[in-house]
């Protein structure tokens, strides 16, 4: 009896499987065509990344050995040619670098190209904390403290990964001015910080002996 009443039921599952599919069978193919197409697609895109990244690793590559066989002309082209087609990450650094070749033959172009950056809203907190040092000091030695204040003191948060630099500059730019109440502000800053690395520190007790007595009190 029971054979019977499984027969039956392997029946009914067959009439609601057939029915299903001459309802849905459409959707069902074309479900299926677009996961195979997705996965597909994807295999695709990823290949073409993995090629652009190598391809844009590889030009990163000849940029530097120009920098490095000093012609600052054709690395500075070549990195910016490769920040306008290279993907984010390389695209980023590439500007970077582009500026830092600028640097070598004009400091104002150099400086507007990190600005550029520091103003661009797709660029990480890391690499505008890096253009702004890289500004300041390009400027340091010609802008008012205040003026350089204002470039740099986003980067000397306690997190910020090149806060040492930026203090530093800082105080150099306040004792340029004649400013000793900001110059043993940042001084301090740089003293009080226990990972300040040694080289910044030593600079900044030496300028630290500047100071009048008035403003180590």
């Amino acid at each position: 009896m029971s054979e019977l009443f499984n027969e039956v039921d392997e029946d009914l599952r067959r009439e609601q499987l057939r029915k299903i599919w001459e309802k849905y069978s459409l959707l069902i193919i074309l479900v299926a065509v677009l996961i195979i197409g997705g996965v597909g697609g994807w295999r695709i895109y990823s290949h073409f990344e993995a090629k652009k990244a190598a391809e844009a690793g590889a030009a990163f590559d000849r940029a530097s050995e120009l920098s490095e066989q000093n012609k600052p002309a054709e690395a500075e082209a070549a990195f910016t040619k490769l920040a306008a087609e290279a993907p984010g990450g390389y695209r980023t650094l590439a500007r970077l670098r582009a500026a830092g070749e600028a640097a070598k033959r004009d400091a104002a172009a150099a400086v507007k190209l990190y600005d550029d950056l520091i103003a661009d809203g797709s660029v990480g907190a890391l690499e505008k904390d890096l253009a702004r040092v890289r500004a300041g000091a390009l400027l340091v030695e010609t802008t008012p403290y205040d003026t350089l204040l204002a470039k740099l003191e986003p980067a000397t948060t306690a997190s910020g990964t090149y806060r040492h630099s930026a203090r530093e500059l800082l105080a150099l730019a306040a004792w340029k001015a004649n400013n000793a109440g900001e110059t043993r502000k940042w001084v301090e800053t740089l003293s009080n910080d226990p990972e300040t690395p040694s080289s910044i520190r030593t600079r900044a007790e030496a300028l630290q002996a500047l100071l009048p007595p008035a403003a180590k009190s």
